[in-house]
């Protein structure tokens, strides 16, 4: 039991002014909840730097929720930016947790928060920064428990031998009963074996010790994970899901950093999901139902969360806020209680629609003109239907009149490329519709004032997600990749519009660790034994680490990413369920190809995704959506 708290700050602050931005690793910042003598502790980390992690909202709500309960007491970490990280390896200082110092190994439980794919090897980089074995199967009983949750775990099995258990879905409620089942168990002197049985038995736990991969056909060829004979584990884990999403707390933050953050503001999350069913998009499908804040809570939320952190800015935060049916109305209200205040409002995420723009140019702190974004995703309306994008050409037009009348002079616009069902014609109206956005735009402001106009288009690389309808599909191959993206700069004539594409190299890797099945952990643990960290970075990333790990096992990752799935095989990840049925994916999937839209549930019939009548929850909004 681990019960001496141990402050190893004096140990790392020598190491701080040989470092880049060493208040990254100051302890002990204001607003900070843990309670040392606690009987049950945890700590939270994120897998990369400090300004980074300390904006994550998932990490906040977990820590909040912990800290709120009796005799547990939550921490957090970050993992050290390089120099740090060798400094610490060279003097033997393991890594730290952020309120007081003490050891990572030293938690009763350890929890890594995986924000995408490409944490992979950061979180590798953490354990072996903490002194604790990378893999489940090596830690012994003294060990902390390690557990993984986050919007990257839906298809678990790449990362899952590293993980003594990893929890699927919104963890606010399974978090807290992992916690109390552990601290039970210890107390019982449980083994670690019968722990991890134990936990398995929670719903959204997901404990990978106790699947086996089975080849039998008809599967993709990493199989797919059953229970072991001997074991009474879930056949499928279901993934968990607030149904009262209202009763939770909007201010999560409390923390005050020590530096700038990257959202250097207070963060109130005012809808948790989203129904607009974008084929392409993992968190649209795995975060239903659509669940509102109340217009009351979240604008006394926003005054309170101001007067906790002094921040002089708030993001009004979920997938699609301008999807909110009180949008109007929290931001009118907004509007008159900080006019002449100083205080602003973002809005993180628009409708690429007229409404969308009036609820951008509506926010507090409109007179920021920096620049404002939309996602048509597809340049063409055959290719915008078939990945289910419910926007048109008008939209487009409608939104940057409204913007650029009203004062803004920038715009952003984000693409993806090697979309299914794409031709080349689609590729040259990317171009078409970043010059029809610029034409628009300069019709809307004044001749004096046309020559600042400027269209920032921004093109990823498409990577099939697990539980999506394009699931089945495969990411374009390296040289098709680049000859779309030349065919794209060569259909561009306006020094207006300004092309940035996507590293091709990083989306190989990605789309790689979405397909996957448990044998690409090896490849992880050999891409990270190779210098692999912080592969997010586009200045970090070496696909030839990757391709090296993969060629000594065998492994080819570009078949990995680039071959499709046939919709009779088991998927390595279909063991792990968000509610959306196999039928529903399959239908979408099959109206994709039908150039077929299906509409927004929230604003009409439902379209028999599955997920309220397998998780038991349904829809609730606070007004009627426009």
């Amino acid at each position: 039991m681990r019960v001496v708290y141990e402050d190893r700050f004096s140990e790392l602050e020598p190491l701080l002014e040989h470092v880049e931005k060493p208040s990254r690793y100051i302890d002990h910042e204001w607003g900070s909840l843990s309670q040392r003598e606690a009987r049950y502790r945890v700590c939270l980390i994120h897998p990369d730097i400090y300004e980074v992690g300390l904006s994550n909202q998932g990490i906040s709500i977990l820590y909040a929720v912990l800290n709120s309960q009796e005799n547990i007491s939550c921490e957090r970490g970050y993992l050290p930016w390089i120099d740090m990280a060798d400094a610490m390896r060279a003097a033997g200082v393991p890594l730290l947790s952020s309120e007081g110092s003490a050891p990572v190994s030293s938690f009763d439980l350890v929890g890594i928060h995986l924000p995408h794919e490409m944490a992979a090897t950061n979180c590798l980089e953490v354990l072996d920064l903490a002194g604790i074995a990378l893999r489940a199967a090596d830690r012994g009983e003294d060990d902390p428990l390690v557990i993984a949750g986050g919007p990257a775990v839906f298809n678990p099995e790449p990362i899952a031998p590293f993980f003594d258990a990893v929890l699927i879905g919104e963890g606010e409620e399974s978090i807290v009963e992992v916690a109390r089942a552990h601290e039970r168990l210890r107390d019982k002197g449980a083994t670690r074996q019968q722990t991890l049985r134990a936990l398995a038995r929670i719903p959204g736990c997901y404990v990978s010790a106790l699947y086996e991969i089975s080849h039998r056909s008809p599967c993709t060829p990493h199989g797919f994970a059953v229970p072991r004979a001997e074991e009474q584990a879930p056949t499928t884990v279901v993934r968990r899901v607030l149904a009262d999403f209202g009763a939770t707390d909007p201010v999560a933050q409390s923390v005050v950093p020590y530096v700038e953050t990257v959202c250097d503001r207070l963060s109130i999350e005012v809808l948790r999901g989203c129904a607009r069913g974008c084929r392409f998009c993992q968190a649209g499908m795995a975060y239903r139902p659509v669940r509102e804040r109340s217009a009351d809570q979240i604008v006394s939320a926003v005054a309170r969360g101001l007067s906790e952190t002094g921040y002089g800015e708030v993001s009004l935060a979920s997938l699609s806020t301008t999807d909110h049916s009180m949008c109007a109305h929290v931001l009118e209200r907004l509007n008159r209680r900080y006019e002449g205040s100083g205080i602003s409002v973002s809005i993180p995420s628009q409708r690429l629609d007229a409404f969308g723009a009036d609820m951008a140019l509506a926010a507090v702190g409109g007179e920021n003109r920096g620049g404002l974004a939309f996602a048509p995703e597809a340049g063409s309306q055959r290719l915008r239907d078939i990945i289910n994008k419910n926007v048109t050409e008008r939209d487009l037009d409608e939104a940057i009149t409204r913007v650029f009348k009203a004062g803004w002079r920038r715009v952003k616009l984000y693409f993806m490329m090697g979309l299914p069902g794409e031709r080349d014609e689609d590729i040259v109206a990317i171009a078409g519709l970043a010059q029809r956005a610029a034409d628009v735009a300069r019709a809307a402001v004044r001749p004096a004032q046309r020559a600042a106009v400027q269209v920032f288009v921004f093109v990823s690389v498409f990577v099939p997600k697990a539980s999506t309808p394009f699931q089945w599909c495969a990411r374009l191959e390296d040289a098709e990749v680049r000859r779309r993206q030349r065919l794209l700069l060569d259909s561009v004539g306006d020094r207006a519009v300004r092309v940035s594409c996507h590293d091709a190299d990083a989306s190989l890797v990605e789309a790689a660790l979405s397909r996957a099945g448990r044998d690409m952990a090896d490849v992880i643990e050999g891409a990270w034994r190779r210098g692999a960290r912080f592969d997010a970075w586009t200045e970090q990333f070496d696909l030839s680490r990757w391709r090296a790990a993969a060629t000594e096992l065998g492994s080819d990752l570009v078949e990995i990413a680039c071959t499709p799935f046939a919709l009779s095989d088991r998927l390595a990840w279909e063991h792990v369920s968000t509610g959306a049925s196999r039928s529903f994916l399959e239908r979408e999937y099959r109206r994709a190809k039908a150039e077929m839209t299906t509409p927004d549930c929230t604003r009409g019939s439902c379209s028999g995704c599955g997920v309220c009548g397998a998780l038991g929850v349904a829809n609730a909004l606070a007004g009627e959506r426009s």
